[in-house]
This record gives C-alpha cells, structure tokens and sequence, in this order.
C-alpha cells in the first residue's frame, strides 16, 4: 500500500501528542488522588471507580482520528485491471518441423490447442491478429476483437517448408501499425507473441527483424516450443530428420527487443506460458485509492468509542 498525499501523514503526530496529553493528565490525576489525605473517605465517595474502563472509549478514539488521518493521506493499493486498447499479434511456425510427435499428439496440434486457450485469457477490447509462418510469413487475421475469427484461423492452419522467422516479425509488425491510433492520436500498447520450434533458415534475418522491432519499440516475447528429441520424416529421405529446438535465437529475439523468453516442451506447459503472457499483456496494474475504507474504519471506530462512552459514562466522549 502507498499514499498518494504522504506529506499529510505529518497530522499523525498531532494525534500522538493527544494522546501523549491523554496519559499525561491520567498520571496528574492519579497522583493527585495519591494526595488525598482520606482514602477511606475517597471510597465511599465513589466506590465504584471506572478502572481500566474509562480508557477504552479514549483508545478507540484515537484510534479513529489516525484512521481518519491515514484516510486523508490518500492510501492507494496495486489492482490488476484489463487494458482498454492493445494490440497482440501471434505468430506460429508452421514449418513442417511442426508435424514432429515429441509433444502429442503433434507439435502444430499441440500450439493450435494452447493458442486457443490464450484467446479465452486476454480481456475482450483488445485486438489479436495472427501470423503464420513457414517459407513466408502470412497476415492470416488483421487485428482484431472477434476472437471466433482468429480461433477459426488457427484450426486451419497448415504446414509448409522453411523458416522464415524474421519475415514473421516483420509481418507482425505490419499489422501492428495498420491498428488506427485513438481520437487523441495515440497509438495502442502492442506486443508480438511468436511461437517456434526451428531454426530461421530463408528471408530477412532475425537481427533485420529484431532491429525493426527496436526501432517500432514493440517488444516480441517468444516461446521455443518442442523437445531436442524430436524427428520428422520426407519422402526424399529414408530416415528421421532431428528437428531440435533454438532456443538460443529466439532468446536472443526476446532479450533484444525487451520481451520475454519462454519454453515448452508440452502443450500443458505451452498453455501455461500463453496464460503468463495472457495475464502480463492484457493487464495493466493501476493504482486504485482505498480512503473509502479508511473513513468507513474511523466511523466504525468513532460510533464503538461513543457507545461505550455511554454505556459506562452515560456521556460522550
């Protein structure tokens, strides 16, 4: 919790000098009857001394005043709520790499499935596209809010030769900046999401793409999908081909255009990952001002120290 008006927390020690005033005139009075020369006497006049008592409803009452003082000071605690505009573009390999069984029941089933878990976890407003790429890379939905479209892209997706990742980059970035900018002329948040397995291996490279995304300041996370063990098999050749994981490029990628780098080796960990990226690029934290609650304690607090004012005293305090 922070305080949006600090300096106002100064009126706290206006509160400990009352009740450094309350306990110092307690103690004149408690030495004053110490003085009196007739104890006997000082009992019958009033046998039934408050005790302890009589400092309840004080306490409680100073309690509501720093209540009321935090109150005034502005408190403010940390809310996760959705972003109003964004963009994500996802982009998925769909090289033939991707028909390799070491994630099951096939690497691209396995990113289609957790693909379209991601579009359930971001907020509503914002706008997704989705890039597929393979020897080229394909604006397959512009950004959009109709996640039934982008869902029914990503069932129909179909794998193809190579790699092309920085032209997927570049494709994302496209479709980034055909996203109009609001009433005020302000550009919507944008991130790039790419899903891989492979190594880049035709069209612009990744340091061309990286640099572009420098340059737009749009961060690309990505996630290197799939396992070292995994083969495929083409008609030309007799025997598996090893179709491993770079991990290294597309950390490279992430850590150079201030994105994250992740990795999943099965769909339930690639689901998780999209849900972590879901949370961290559809929400914003803001600070939301509690006072409210502050004031409603001080309340609560005042109402407890007059009742049993009355109660014991039949006065306010």
């Amino acid at each position: 919790m922070t305080f949006l008006s600090p300096q106002r927390l100064w009126l706290l020690l206006a509160v400990v000098a009352l009740a450094g005033g309350y306990v110092f005139l307690q103690w004149r009075r408690r030495a004053y009857t110490v003085r009196f020369t007739n104890v006997n006497l000082l009992s019958s006049v009033a046998p039934k001394r408050p005790g302890w008592r009589r400092h309840i409803a004080a306490i409680i009452y100073v309690l509501a005043i720093t209540t009321l003082v935090l109150g005034f000071a502005q408190p403010a605690r940390d809310e996760r709520v959705p972003r109003e505009r964004a963009t994500i573009i996802l982009a998925i390999d769909t090289s033939l790499s991707m028909q390799a069984t070491d994630v099951a029941p096939s690497r691209l089933e396995a990113a289609q499935s957790a693909a379209a878990r991601f579009l359930e976890i971001i907020p509503p407003k914002i706008n997704v596209g989705l890039v597929s790429f393979n020897g080229s890379a394909a604006l397959r939905v512009p950004p959009t809010t109709d996640r039934a479209r982008v869902e029914q892209s990503i069932d129909t997706l179909t794998l193809g030769e190579s790699t092309a990742t920085g032209e997927a980059i570049f494709a994302s970035l496209d479709a980034v900046a055909s996203v109009p900018p609001d009433d005020e002329g302000t550009q919507a948040p944008a991130r790039i999401v790419l899903m891989s397995d492979g190594t880049w291996t035709v069209g612009r490279t990744n340091e061309e793409a990286t640099q572009a995304a420098v340059d737009a300041q749009v961060p690309v996370s990505t996630i290197a999908f799939g396992t070292d063990n995994g083969t495929i098999r083409v008609p030309e050749q007799p025997f598996p081909i090893p179709v491993p994981v770079d991990r290294e490029a597309l950390r490279d990628i992430a850590d150079e255009t201030d994105g994250r780098f992740y990795s999943a080796a099965t769909e339930g960990q690639l689901t998780d990952v999209y849900e972590n990226i879901g949370s961290s690029v559809g929400y914003e934290t803001e600070q939301r001002e509690i006072s409210t609650w502050f004031i409603a304690g001080a309340l609560l607090l005042s109402f407890a120290a007059a009742g049993f004012s009355l109660l014991w005293f039949h006065r306010l305090p």
